[in-house]
């Protein structure tokens, strides 16, 4: 009775639990009304409703364990009773009450025949009593003990969320920091292999412009020719036109010989050795997943770590992505051979190929 009666003691007013017991997500148990002082102790500040004790939520510490209570906007008032501890006081009571009904003293004035009989009435009871409160205790201790090992169950399964709620951040955050890694890898790549074709692509522009410059300067210098051979085909006067024709001809000869100038080759314009295979760099990029563990490693403290599955720092790069040199435009193409790759202009001082020479049809008057 005495272990009993210790289990059912209130850790504030510590006297026996007063109805209505309420009962605290820690588990332990408290009068409401003592629970009620330790809130309004931890929040003076907190309005009440016409002067009642019902507040409009707040929060306070178990007195047994330290553990946050927070209420809601009904205050103590909230908290569920514990009906089970409120059955047991009150069958504390009633044992305690018969125990102390079957102790006390017999009259004197019963015969001798009454007092065995009352004796017997009185032990046999007794040991019901006994008994009960035996089994009674047994069974408050194993409640007692089976909470405890709940709220035990509670707090490391709380102490686990918290666990896997900060695991699952940190490697969140791994998983984030190596994926922008790889795009600055792809994006740094991209950048280089683009500056190779724009480099080649000015290369062209500007050769091709330059060829078009002279091409034009050649027929703009052919037109006034032609424009001045017309005007001595319709000179009237022999002497004059005789005198002009010599050298007329030789700046037609002239002017129609245009193998200085150089002409661009067939198939100049393809960029297609730029070409890139990216189809192994795809595969990589899909095969991307977490290690597999075989075996857990319990010293490990980084134990189940976020890892990409490439092996190296950059991704591996095909023999697509690797673009030839350009040709010169200078470089002849062997008879017999076809050609594979665009030329690209060329910087020496051989002349190509002549082009065919313009029909000089206002000439062939002279």
């Amino acid at each position: 009775m005495e272990s009993l009666e210790k289990q059912l003691i209130c850790p504030i007013c510590l006297e026996m639990f007063t109805k209505p017991v309420v009962i605290l997500p820690c588990q332990h148990n408290l009068c409401r009304k003592c629970a009620n002082d330790v809130f309004q102790a931890s929040n003076p500040y907190l309005s009440t409703r016409s002067g009642s004790t019902v507040t409009s939520g707040g929060r306070f510490r178990c007195p047994s364990c330290r553990h946050e209570v927070v209420l809601d906007r009904h205050g103590v008032y909230g908290l569920q009773r514990n009906l089970l501890v409120e059955n047991i006081i009150d069958m504390y009571k009633q044992v305690r009450v018969s125990k102390r009904i079957s102790q006390e003293p017999e009259a004197a004035e019963s015969g001798s025949c009454l007092q065995t009989c009352l004796h017997r009435h009185s032990r046999n009871k007794q040991q019901q009593i006994n008994k009960t409160d035996a089994e009674l205790t047994d069974c408050v201790s194993m409640l007692v003990g089976n909470n405890e090992r709940i709220q035990a169950i509670i707090s490391q399964l709380e102490e686990t969320c918290r666990a896997v709620d900060e695991n699952g951040r940190r490697q969140k955050s791994k998983v984030c920091e190596t994926f922008d890694h790889l795009f600055a890898l792809l994006e740094e790549k991209k950048s280089e292999m683009t500056v190779k074709i724009n480099a080649e692509q000015e290369e062209k522009l500007d050769y091709i412009r330059g060829l078009r410059r002279k091409y034009t300067e050649h027929l703009d210098g052919a037109a006034k020719l032609l424009e001045t051979a017309i005007q001595a085909v319709d000179e009237s006067e022999m002497a004059v036109f005789l005198q002009a024709a010599k050298p007329l001809l030789q700046r037609i000869v002239e002017g129609s010989d245009a193998s200085h100038l150089d002409k661009v080759q067939h198939g100049y314009e393809n960029m297609d050795h730029f070409t890139a295979n990216f189809e192994h760099q795809r595969r990589a990029l899909t095969d991307i997943d977490f290690i597999k563990h075989d075996d857990d490693d319990d010293d490990d403290e980084d134990e189940g770590e976020v890892k990409a599955s490439t092996t190296g720092s950059r991704l591996p790069l095909s023999p697509g992505l690797s673009a030839p040199p350009p040709t010169k435009a200078s470089e002849t193409t062997p008879p017999g051979t076809s050609q594979t790759k665009s030329p690209a202009p060329s910087s020496s001082s051989q002349a190509p190929p002549p082009l065919p020479l313009p029909t000089a049809g206002p000439a062939s008057q002279v």
